[in-house]
C-alpha cells in the first residue's frame, strides 16, 4: 500500500557549508550571491578572529520555485581566522545602509594565507586577510517569501 506525500516529504533541509578551499568558496559564493544585510549586521571579533554577516540570503538552490514565490532565508556567514579587515566604499556611520552581497573570492597567499575578498554593489568591497581559508554559510530561520516577490536580475 502506498500513502500520500506529506508536506515534510518536500521540506528542504537548512543550509550548513563550509569551505576550505576554492571549489568549496566558489558554492558558497554562488549561494550567498545577492544577499542583503544592514551594515549594522557585520560583526568583528578580533579576539576570536572571527568575521560574521547575518544576511538576508536568497534561495538560489530552492527547487520548488515554480510552485510558490521566490524566497530568502537569514544566514549566518562566517569567516574564521581572520588577522585584519579592511573595506572600500562602505560608509560604516551611516547606520541605515542596506549592503548587497554580488560575490566571495579568495586571494591566496603563502601556505593557505591571503585574502577574502566580499564585493558588494555600487563598488563597495570588505577585504579580511586570513591565515587559512574557513568560512561558513549556515541558514538560521525559515525561509520566508523574498518582499520584492521577484529572483534577483543580473541584467
Amino acid at each position: 500500500m502506498t500513502r500520500d506525500a506529506t508536506f515534510e516529504d518536500g521540506r528542504e533541509a537548512p543550509l550548513n557549508l563550509g569551505a576550505f578551499d576554492l571549489d568549496d568558496l566558489k558554492v558558497i559564493s554562488s549561494l550567498a550571491q545577492d544577499a542583503v544585510f544592514p551594515i549594522t549586521e557585520m560583526t568583528w571579533r578580533a579576539g576570536e578572529r572571527r568575521f560574521a554577516l547575518l544576511v538576508n540570503r536568497f534561495r538560489w538552490e530552492d527547487q520548488g520555485q515554480a510552485r510558490h514565490a521566490p524566497e530568502r532565508v537569514q544566514s549566518l556567514l562566517v569567516v574564521d581566522n581572520v588577522l585584519r579587515i579592511a573595506s572600500q566604499g562602505i560608509d560604516r556611520n551611516d547606520r541605515d545602509t542596506i549592503l548587497s552581497l554580488l560575490s566571495i573570492t579568495f586571494e591566496p597567499g603563502e601556505e593557505g594565507a591571503g585574502h577574502v575578498l566580499l564585493t558588494l554593489a555600487g563598488d563597495g568591497a570588505i577585504r579580511l586577510e586570513i591565515e587559512a581559508l574557513e568560512v561558513t554559510l549556515k541558514d538560521v530561520t525559515r525561509p520566508y517569501l523574498a518582499p520584492s516577490r521577484k529572483v534577483p536580475d543580473h541584467g
